[in-house]
């Protein structure tokens, strides 16, 4: 009779793998809504854009500095019947404050998107926690609404920035298409942009006070309406609980 010796040491190695994935999966899904993980590592991922089946997307703008387009931004969206969430700099809401009465007043959404507009990332844990309450407190205090939406200046964030604004009720917003009207893109190339990336779900950014972003935006609209796109607030997109994060900050509800 023949005696087989089987070779256990890949089996233990193909047994040890299955055990680890198992435990991986396990504590992606129960590990906090914005915790994704990278091989052995693990870092926290902002909302860029939403999964949905809906045709639902938003608009977004950011204002830092001037603010001359943003009355006629308003007439349009109100004219247009859409709604859309401004992020709004603490030095912007202390200098247009009237203009932070409207932008509330007209239905629209009001997010921090910090209050001197610094690289996040490079202050320690307590000024990033003073950028965001002063700046929430500057908006609250015009609105009486409480502030519920952080979009870090530049993009840029890391775990830390993350967790503070978590810790202040803050979801942090970053964006799936970029119009870079900044960089003075007229209509046709700003929609060249737009068309190919937009989706339901999708989260666009503008800023207030672009070149073009006053001849451009009706356009838009009215090409991504044609699409079949509902334009509204983020409020009325992101999943407030049961959700996870991707890797590609995609919010996904469970």
């Amino acid at each position: 009779m023949k005696i087989f010796c089987i070779n256990s040491k890949p089996i233990k190695i193909l047994l040890s793998l299955v055990v680890v994935i198992t435990i991986l999966a396990t504590v992606i899904f129960c590990t906090s809504s914005q915790t994704v993980f990278f091989g052995y590592a693990s870092r926290k991922v902002p909302i860029y854009a939403v999964s949905t089946d809906t045709k639902k997307i938003c608009l977004t703008f950011d204002a830092a500095y001037g603010c001359e387009e943003t009355k006629e931004i308003i007439r349009i969206c109100k004219e247009k019947n859409i709604t859309a969430t401004f992020f709004l700099v603490g030095f912007w809401v202390e200098k247009y404050p009237d203009m932070v009465k409207l932008i509330n007043e007209a239905g629209f959404e009001i997010g921090t998107h910090s209050n001197t507009h610094p690289f996040m990332t490079k202050l320690t844990e307590e000024q990033m926690r003073k950028e965001l309450t002063e700046s929430m407190n500057k908006i609250t205090n015009i609105t009486g609404k409480k502030v519920t939406l952080f979009r870090p200046p530049y993009g840029d964030y890391n775990d830390v920035v993350i967790n503070v604004a978590d810790s202040l009720g803050l979801k942090t917003i970053q964006w799936s298409v970029d119009s870079l009207d900044w960089k003075g893109l007229t209509t046709s190339q700003m929609l060249a942009r737009i068309n190919p990336d937009i989706a339901g779900g999708g989260i666009i950014l503008f800023h207030n006070n672009s070149d073009h972003i006053v001849d451009a935006l009706p356009t838009i609209i009215d090409t991504l309406k044609t699409q079949g796109y509902e334009m509204v607030r983020i409020s009325e997109l992101v999943y407030n609980d049961s959700y996870s994060i991707d890797a590609n900050g995609i919010q996904i509800k469970k």
